[in-house]
This record gives C-alpha cells, sequence and structure tokens, in this order.
C-alpha cells in the first residue's frame, strides 16, 4: 500500500497502459478521427492490471476491439495489428513465437509487464526469423508495470500466485536460500516498476533482520544500478514529469509483518475493510450471492444462497468514494438518505420518462438514447444522471445488507469491541471464554481470530492450566489449533527481540443500540448491532511512518537502516542524511498489508493535512 504522492499512481499507471495501447505513443485525449482498430493479447498478469484500471467502453475508445487471454484458442485475424502485454515468462514467449509463426496478425507490438531477459528476446528475434515475420513485429517494450493499482494512493503486488509472495511463503520454517531469492526477486521487481511508473528514486527506511531489510537491500542495489547505467537509465528525462519531484523525493518505508500480526486479525468495522472481509472482494469487484431468504437453516448457518452477481466499486462512484472509510452504521443510514432523496425524485423520472415516450423501456437503452438526442431539452440530461444514481443506491443497498447479514449472523460488533479492548487493554467486561464458548457467536475462524489477537497482545502468556482450558473451548467450537501453535513459537521468538507492539488506547465507545438512529422505514434492520464510533489513533505501521516522515527520535525506529540509492557509494548507517521531514511517503509491508492499516494511514494524513497529528 501507499500513502500519499503528487501525481497519483493510479493517474500514472492508466496513462502508461493507455499510451502502450496507442502503441507505445502518448494517448491525446481530444484528437478527433477513429481509433486505430487493434485487439489487445493479455496474461492473466495483464488482464489483473489492466481490469481495476480500464472499463470495457474505455478499451473500446482506445480502438480495442477484442480482448483475449494469450492461451486461450484465437482465430487469426490477419489485417490487424495485435498488442500484447503479457510477462516474459517461458511458455508467454513460446506461445508468442507460435502466433508470429502462424501469422495471427497484421503487426505485432509486443510489451511485457517486467523487464525482459536478453536470452528470451533473441528467442522471439529466431522464431520472427524463421516465420519470415520480421517487419510484422513493430515494437517491443518493457512496461515496467508489474504491480496492480487498486487506489489513488494503494497498490498490490499481484493477485495471480499471490500466494508466493505472501505472509507464509516469508515465515514458513523450511524455506530454503533458494526459495527465499526467488520470493525476495519477485518483490523487489514489482517495488522497481512502482518507482518506474512513479519516476521518482525513494530513499529506503527499513527495520533491521526482517525480509523487510532483505527486500530493501535488494531493491537499493537495483535503483542503484539502473541509475548508474546513465545512458539506459529509467529515471531520467520525461519519466520524472515536469521536476515534480526534482526537489523532493519520496520516503519509502519497508514494514515487516512480524511487527503486528495483531491488526491483519482484527476483525473491522469500516466499509471497505468489512466488505473485504466478509465478502469476496478481489480488484475492487465484489462478488455476491443474492439470498433467497433464510427458511429452516440451523443456528449460525449460513443463510440458504442462490443466484451471484458482481459489483465494481470504484473511483467513480462517489458513494463509495466518500464512505468506504466510514463505520459501517454511518454507511447503513448514509445509504437510507440517499435512498430515499431519490425517492423524492423517482416521481420526476416517471415524468420524464413518460415525456420522452420510453415507459417500459430498459435503462441501457436509454442512456444510449441520451447519447444521440441532443435535441430533447435539458430534462433528458437529467434523466441518466438520476438512473446512475439510482444504480449506486441499488449496489450500495446490496452490498451494506450482505456486509450486515455477516455482522448479524456472526455477531461482529460484538468481536469488533471485544478485540480493541484487548489490544488497548482496557478492562474486559465479559470472559473471553463466554465468546469462545457461545455457539451463536461467529465462525470458528473468528473464534480463532480473536484468541490469537488475545494471545499476541497479552502481556505475559497465559498458564499452562489456563491455555489448555482455552484450546479445549476452541476445539470444541470447531477451530484448528494450528495457528495457534505458529503464534507460540512466533511470540517466543520475537520475545528475545521486542516489546510487543502498543495499539493507543480505547478506540470506541458504543452510541447504544442503533435501532434509535434508524427510523423505522429503513431497509436495513440494524436491531441488536452496537452503533460503534471510531476514535483515531495510530497503529504501529502508521507510528513507524509519522517517525521516519517527521524525522522523530523514538527507540522503534531509531535503529532502522538508511538506503539512498543515489548516493555513489552504499553505506550501511541508519543515520540519515536527510534532516528535514518528508512530504510524501509510500509504505510496503513485507508480508501483506491490509484495509484496516490502509485506512488509518488515510486518516492519519487526513488529521496531519489538517495539522492535528
Amino acid at each position: 500500500m501507499a500513502a500519499a504522492a503528487a501525481a497519483s499512481i493510479r493517474e500514472r499507471q492508466t496513462v502508461a497502459l493507455k499510451r502502450m495501447l496507442n502503441f507505445n505513443v502518448p494517448h491525446v485525449k481530444n484528437s478527433t478521427g477513429e481509433p486505430v482498430w487493434k485487439v489487445l493479447i493479455y496474461d492473466r498478469f495483464g488482464q489483473d492490471i489492466i481490469s481495476p484500471l480500464l472499463s470495457v467502453k474505455e478499451l473500446r475508445d482506445m480502438g480495442i476491439t477484442l480482448h483475449l487471454l494469450l492461451h486461450s484458442d484465437r482465430d487469426p485475424i490477419p489485417d490487424v495489428p495485435a498488442v500484447y502485454f503479457v510477462m516474459p515468462s517461458e511458455e508467454n514467449i513460446d506461445r508468442m513465437c507460435q502466433d508470429l509463426r502462424n501469422q495471427l496478425y497484421e503487426s505485432y507490438y509486443l510489451n511485457f509487464i517486467s523487464a525482459i531477459s536478453r536470452s528470451k528476446l533473441e528467442d522471439i528475434a529466431n522464431a520472427a526469423l524463421a516465420a519470415s515475420a520480421v517487419a510484422q513485429v513493430a515494437k517491443v517494450f518493457d512496461q515496467y508495470l508489474n504491480f496492480i493499482t487498486l487506489e489513488d494512493d494503494m497498490f498490490v503486488l499481484c493477485n495471480q500466485n499471490k500466494e508466493l509472495v505472501s505472509y507464509r511463503a516469508i515465515n514458513r520454517p523450511d524455506i530454503t536460500d533458494t526459495e527465499m531469492e526467488t520470493v525476495m526477486d519477485t518483490i523487489v521487481d514489482s517495488l522497481f516498476c512502482f518507482f518506474v511508473t512513479l519516476g521518482a528514486v525513494p530513499i529506503i527506511r527499513c527495520s533491521r533482520g526482517t525480509a523487510a531489510e532483505m527486500v530493501a537491500v535488494k531493491l537499493d542495489k537495483k535503483l542503484r544500478e539502473n541509475l548508474r547505467d546513465a545512458r539506459n537509465s529509467l529515471f531520467t528525462g520525461d519519466t520524472l514529469g515536469a521536476g515534480q519531484f526534482s526537489f523532493q523525493r519520496p520516503l519509502l518505508v519497508l514494514v515487516d509483518r512480524n511487527i503486528d500480526l495483531a491488526t491483519p486479525l482484527h476483525h473491522t468495522w469500516t466499509y471497505q475493510a468489512l466488505v473485504h472481509d466478509v465478502l469476496d472482494f478481489h480488484l475492487n469487484r465484489v462478488n455476491l450471492e443474492e439470498s433467497s431468504g433464510v427458511e429452516n437453516s440451523p443456528a449460525g448457518a449460513r443463510p440458504k444462497r442462490k443466484n451471484k452477481k458482481s459489483y465494481d466499486l470504484t473511483p467513480v462512484d462517489k458513494f463509495w468514494q466518500k464512505h468506504k472509510g466510514s463505520p459501517f452504521p454511518e454507511v447503513a443510514e448514509s445509504v437510507q438518505q440517499e435512498l430515499e432523496s431519490y425517492r423524492a425524485q423517482e416521481d420526476e423520472v416517471k415524468r420524464l420518462k413518460s415525456i420522452m415516450g420510453l415507459e417500459g423501456e430498459d435503462e441501457g437503452a436509454i442512456s444510449m438514447l441520451s447519447d444521440n438526442t441532443a435535441k430533447l431539452t435539458s430534462a433528458v440530461s437529467s434523466l441518466p444522471e438520476l438512473l446512475e444514481k439510482k444504480r449506486l443506491i441499488d449496489l450500495h443497498t446490496n452490498v451494506a445488507t450482505a456486509v450486515l447479514e455477516h455482522i448479524k449472523a456472526r455477531k461482529l460488533d460484538v468481536y469488533f469491541e471485544y478485540e480493541e479492548k484487548i489490544m488497548s487493554k482496557t478492562t474486559l467486561d465479559k470472559s473471553l471464554l463466554d465468546i469462545i464458548s457461545d455457539p451463536d457467536a461467529g465462525t470458528p475462524e473468528d473464534k480463532m481470530r480473536l484468541f490469537l489477537i488475545y494471545y499476541i497482545s497479552a502481556q505475559q502468556a497465559p498458564s499452562e492450566a489456563d491455555l489448555e482450558q482455552y484450546k479445549k473451548a476452541l476445539t470444541d467450537a470447531g477451530c484448528n489449533l494450528n495457528p495457534l501453535q505458529y503464534i507460540k513459537q512466533w511470540k517466543a521468538f520475537a520475545k528475545m527481540a521486542s516489546a510487543p507492539a502498543s495499539y493507543g488506547n480505547s478506540t470506541t465507545k458504543s452510541m447504544g443500540l442503533l435501532s434509535r438512529v434508524m427510523n423505522t422505514g429503513s431497509q436495513f434492520v440494524m436491531e441488536g448491532v452496537k452503533n460503534l464510533v471510531l476514535k483515531q489513533q495510530n497503529l504501529p505501521v502508521t507510528r513507524i511512518l509519522d517517525n521516519l516522515m517527521e524525522m522523530k527520535s523514538n527507540p522503534e525506529t531509531d535503529d532502522y537502516r538508511y538506503f539512498d540509492p543515489k548516493m555513489l557509494r552504499g553505506n550501511d548507517s541508519s543515520v540519515p542524511r536527510n534532516k528535514n521531514p518528508f512530504q510524501e511517503a509510500i509504505v510496503f509491508v513485507v508480508g501483506g498489508g491490509n484495509y484496516i492499516e490502509y485506512q488509518n494511514l488515510v486518516d492519519y494524513i487526513k488529521l496531519s493535512q489538517l495539522g492535528q497529528k
């Protein structure tokens, strides 16, 4: 994930993709005339990078008539240019060479997500020669786009094969040195691509003796080598964007997941993080199963389900942008207000439809119509806008209802509040054993997450006798005890290294039951769900960022290593050369960040802009 950057990383990656689709010539927005029609061929990696950034309509506007997976069966289209966007892997290269031999397209623009090696480039050249298609290979480009941007200020490394760079991959006890090298190289390659796209060379800080340090050393070396090769450096000239970063370089904070294992396990209370935790949410798309009622399902069981629907939660969606970081009860209330304001306008919609003789038409037909009938009055222009508003209200009503079902079925409000109390060392109002033993409270996984947070946050571990009692309750509740085994060893090891992370003071206060807040005609029956309000406090990741950005002296970060790839000689000192606070920072968690931390960083930035840190 990333914190604030001047031109958002989302914008920069989108511009880079549009340039690529425009045959690597900068894309001019208002150029008249038809675009050149072309085919886009991508692999799964390319698809994951493009899909959160460009809609099918935007691709069509760029002249993409077909977009196909590289390894699907594709028919020849001999008079059309093809733009490829793939990883430079062995099997992808083989398939591209096969395409050249089969003369599938008129010309080939080969774009590699990550830099292609010399030997693989020679393989393509040989295949082109053998197929006498050299003239058809128009361009070969390294795009350095091997990361996925999900928000203006957030990116992830990958979606395919993400278990290869996961926390487990890095921390499993039986990992060999060569496997670890591969994991580190994969992470570094993506971070390098990120900075090439950003057009800035960061100053790197990381904790010592961790996987984050290995990433820092490798990334520093890779940036340094690129800068040294002045002729081929990726950080000169036009990539830098009109001197944007010429004075101020960004800070890259590499944090190791092991500094705080409680937060990723924590049940959450903000909209985006809840959607990610309880629903099927990947690459900004949420897949819902439309429920068909909860009849005759046993207590605690998931309701019976039927057809699936998917929704994109995008930056264009104003409601999502405004409320993704809000506590859930607030979101439910806002959806309700939006719905009421829409109902007030609904009669207007009916009136407009009847003026245009469009009763009973489907909404797609109407939005098409609005493009073509400029002669209709301004009344018409407000119709697509109202229908779009209605679409977003329906979307969030469905998503929020699905989240609410989980909150109620699993008592997630109780978990959230209780975990907050554990993490902030507040007195607990009921025993942990009671929650674990309550058959109606949550799934076995919920119970395990709660217990692990308790175990991680405890100043001293529970006695063996207590632990046995907890273990029995967890086993009776159907929990797998392996995670506890791991955390036990992890805690013993971490104890030698440092004190447990602190999570600030108590952070929630209950505002009484929500049924008071919500009016009776509400879509959301929030009976019995607590209306918890969040108080801003910094999580460990945010605290580390704050110390390093503001150059504060703090035992938590004083021995963080300092790398400046632009310095001629690499020196291993933790003494920062730069004495001024940083204006921009990128935070990357080796082993995986999460939406709770992302939201916490966003809130921290908002507060620091108001000068209230």
